[in-house]
């Protein structure tokens, strides 16, 4: 029987991770929560219905649903919403698609989500609440920490340390052995040959830092 599930987070990311929570076949979606917009409560989402904000977690774990996932594309913003509910007492669920490659040796945490054709190569950990979007490749060995966010099409070579909460946008390629500090932010397409600090942000072929930011959401 599927475990009965929520999905924190009704916008176009949550809805990527509901279609591989499905794909996937291990939890049943009972619903979404949106704490931003309460208006939409009780509205149609994706195939179910959104139920309320963060309001509701309390009673949802009161009629048997244990499983959460957090929905949402920030680093920073799922790790607090998936210390609190881990708080409550709910299980984080996690979410591979089939049709992406990992190797029997990874390790990965509660609340990632590797979606479609993301290759994970042998040696690699990812922590909790990690994102890995569609056709990201991960190399040999890489460490890759709690709330970073690997966009769509980014190479990491081997032995690569992308740091807490950090975000490597879209394309981008990270050479060999390379750390990437907490919440520093890679830009689109850019190539990063030197260690970049944390709370910056850089892009660039190759990357340079371009100034220092506060965190990134």
């Amino acid at each position: 029987m599927s475990k009965k599930l929520v999905v924190w987070g009704a916008s176009s990311h949550a809805m990527v991770v509901a279609d591989v929570i499905r794909l996937q076949g291990d939890y049943e979606i009972v619903g979404f929560l949106d704490s931003v917009n309460p208006e939409r409560i009780r509205t149609e989402f994706c195939g179910a219905s959104i139920l309320g904000g963060e309001e509701q977690l309390d009673f949802l774990l009161q009629q048997g649903i244990e499983y959460l996932i957090v929905g949402i594309g920030s680093g920073r913003t799922r790790l607090r919403l998936a210390d609190l509910v881990f708080s409550k007492g709910y299980k984080l669920a996690t979410a591979i698609h089939p049709r992406a490659t990992v190797a029997a040796d990874v390790t990965i945490g509660a609340g990632t989500v590797i979606l479609a054709g993301a290759v994970i190569n042998p040696g690699a950990k990812l922590g909790e609440n990690v994102l890995v979007l569609t056709c990201a490749s991960v190399e040999h060995e890489c460490a890759i920490a709690d709330g970073v966010t690997i966009s769509g099409g980014v190479q990491l070579g081997g032995r690569v340390t992308v740091e807490r909460a950090a975000t490597v946008e879209i394309g981008a390629t990270v050479a060999r052995g390379i750390r990437i500090g907490k919440e520093s932010v890679v830009g689109a397409g850019a190539v990063v040959l030197h260690d970049l600090p944390s709370n910056v942000l850089a892009y660039g072929m190759p990357a340079r830092v371009i100034r220092k930011i506060s965190g990134y959401d």
